[in-house]
């Protein structure tokens, strides 16, 4: 055990995969911002009925998962700021 290390992507393999990743979370924010009009929509249209309460309930959890995918593009932008900025 004292000669085991742990195998390490390298650092181009990570971009590369990393740029997939952004991309599949960018996809998955503009499906939320559908379905956040959607049922917006939605639970204007069944004011006042029990309908209204499972949409609303719908809108926290899409709302709650868009915050989540735009806290790792925001991250992802500040970590990598610094790099940008040392090539130019």
């Amino acid at each position: 055990m004292t000669g085991t290390r742990k195998q390490q992507i390298d650092k181009e393999t990570w971009n590369k995969m990393s740029f997939y990743i952004d991309i599949v979370v960018f996809a998955i924010i503009a499906i939320c911002i559908y379905l956040l009009i959607q049922h917006s929509y939605s639970a204007g249209l069944n004011s006042g009925t029990p309908l209204e309460a499972q949409e609303w309930f719908t809108i926290a959890g899409i709302v709650a998962f868009l915050a989540i995918c735009l806290t790792w593009i925001f991250f992802r932008l500040y970590r990598y700021r610094g790099e940008i900025e040392k090539r130019y």
